[in-house]
């Protein structure tokens, strides 16, 4: 599913490409990706106006429009992607790496557009219909973004929960933007055993921890997604440690399904 890494490809299509262009139409009739909203409601909030500004924090991302107009809120859910259509059809987009190669012009899953008047538009393509866009979305709950944590805001995160590291990173509410993909390259990257509570690490694990943490949002980012971290293509039956060759060990860790090296993750 889209993480840090995938969410700030879109974020970086969106300021690139759509930013400054009047908006004079908008498909909000999927009322499962538009809620609360009905049908018409974003549409009559939005025409005429333009996107001035995009932001992202962990995972959510969000538009501010012209005019004093409402925050649009885009969350690309488990497969979602970000087409923009430039004014002669050429197509950027950013996202999940679900559709590697996808065909320009190929809009089969669209769940939500703006028209801009230029005759080009933003979609929101998502083939499991698991996004969500919402009017002034409340980011203020959000948790510091995992890649601009500093050092102490890290260590105060991390420093008395009883739950077990991994279910603390998938936190959002502590720490936004780390998925479960990205949990597992951080925790092998950082030698931790994703089943130790976090108040047990010491100060120099939780150090080693944030590390992992920027070090492997970097690699993300700078190679296209979560999908290119180094143990991700090794989470799957039968897969060893990239570092020593271990057979992975896998279990639920905050319900989520983990994989980790015995050896070397203590």
């Amino acid at each position: 599913m889209p993480e840090l890494p995938e969410v700030e490809s879109a974020r970086a299509v969106i300021a690139g490409t759509a930013l400054d262009r009047r908006i004079v139409d908008v498909d909000d009739a999927d009322t499962f990706v538009c809620r609360p909203h009905g049908p018409g409601e974003i549409r009559a909030a939005l025409r005429g106006r333009r996107l001035t500004e995009v932001h992202r924090r962990g995972k959510s991302m969000w538009c501010d429009t012209s005019g004093g107009g409402p925050v649009l809120g885009i969350h690309l859910g488990m497969s979602g992607k970000i087409v923009v259509v430039a004014p002669d059809g050429l197509e950027s987009d950013g996202g999940d790496y679900w559709q590697r190669g996808r065909a320009a012009g190929d809009h089969r899953y669209t769940r939500f557009a703006l028209t801009f008047s230029d005759g080009g538009g933003l979609l929101l393509v998502d083939p499991r219909r698991l996004g969500r866009v919402r009017l002034d979305p409340p980011v203020e709950a959000l948790g510091p973004d995992a890649a601009e944590m500093t050092r102490d805001e890290f260590r105060a995160a991390f420093a008395t929960s009883a739950a077990p590291v991994k279910a603390r990173l998938l936190n959002q509410d502590v720490i936004a933007g780390v998925g479960n993909l990205l949990a597992d390259q951080i925790l092998w990257q950082a030698a931790i055993d994703p089943r130790r509570r976090v108040r047990d690490l010491t100060p120099d694990e939780v150090d080693r921890l944030r590390r992992a943490v920027r070090g492997a949002v970097r690699a993300a980012r700078a190679a296209g997604g979560v999908h290119t971290l180094r143990l991700v293509p090794h989470r799957r039956p039968g897969g060893t440690c990239p570092r020593d060759g271990a057979p992975l060990a896998t279990a639920s860790v905050g319900t989520r399904t983990t994989w980790w090296c015995p050896r070397h993750q203590l």
